[in-house]
């Protein structure tokens, strides 16, 4: 599993980058706060329903979720399921939060 920093993230954000971002929190956390990416909750892929994610299965996928653990189980599960380039975003939206407000 590899890791993205936030101001890496926010690098590739303001570039214009395309990125498949990932935020695997709840519902209600993603309604509060969110980073324009795409909510799958974890509960999703911890039960393999990855179907939203298939044609993405060779692709760069960043995940991210509130602090950071989340992200990785679910970056682990991508992973035993073939995905081949997730990153997990270190410290998650509270790091994004606490660095750009």
């Amino acid at each position: 599993m590899q890791h993205i920093t936030v101001d890496d993230l926010k690098a590739l954000m303001d570039k214009g980058s395309h990125i498949n971002l990932i935020d695997v929190r709840e519902p209600s956390e993603y309604a509060e706060f969110n980073l324009g990416g795409k909510l799958i909750p974890l509960g999703k892929i911890q039960s393999f329903q990855l179907e939203d994610l298939e044609d993405l299965k060779n692709e760069e996928l960043i995940i991210h979720c509130k602090a950071g653990s989340r992200s990785m189980a679910a970056c682990a599960i991508l992973e035993s399921a073939g995905f081949t380039n997730v990153k997990n975003v270190t410290g998650g939206v509270l790091a994004w939060k606490q660095k750009f407000g």
